[in-house]
């Protein structure tokens, strides 16, 4: 799982019947120091979240599954099996992240 800011939203005419109904976001990856990481990814998603949000995106395809799966009635085992052309989840909405400094927490383990 990555933490991302949430920075758009995607508009789909036409789209894989797979994806009927859900809510697709961009969302910008963030390094250890909250700052902007890597290419924005597209991500469905389960969590309610909306553009400026700071999320929690799960990025494998067969963990997807098995929420979509499950949601479903499906067992986790009939879950990872799905034909579900999606790779990255919001799952939740991030409040606060709290990092400890790294000088602290090598004095810690001295």
């Amino acid at each position: 799982m990555i933490l991302c800011d949430v920075v758009g939203t995607v508009v789909m005419t036409v789209k894989h019947p797979a994806l009927s109904g859900e809510k697709v976001l961009c969302c910008q990856p963030l390094d250890d120091a909250k700052k902007a990481a890597g290419s924005v990814i597209l991500a469905v998603d389960r969590a309610q979240a909306g553009v400026g949000d700071r999320v929690l995106v799960l990025r494998e395809g067969s963990g997807c599954r098995q929420i979509i799966g499950r949601e479903q009635g499906k067992h986790v085992d009939e879950a990872v099996k799905m034909d579900w052309p999606v790779r990255s989840m919001v799952v939740g909405v991030v409040d606060r992240v709290d990092v400890e400094p790294r000088a602290k927490a090598k004095d810690a383990k001295a």
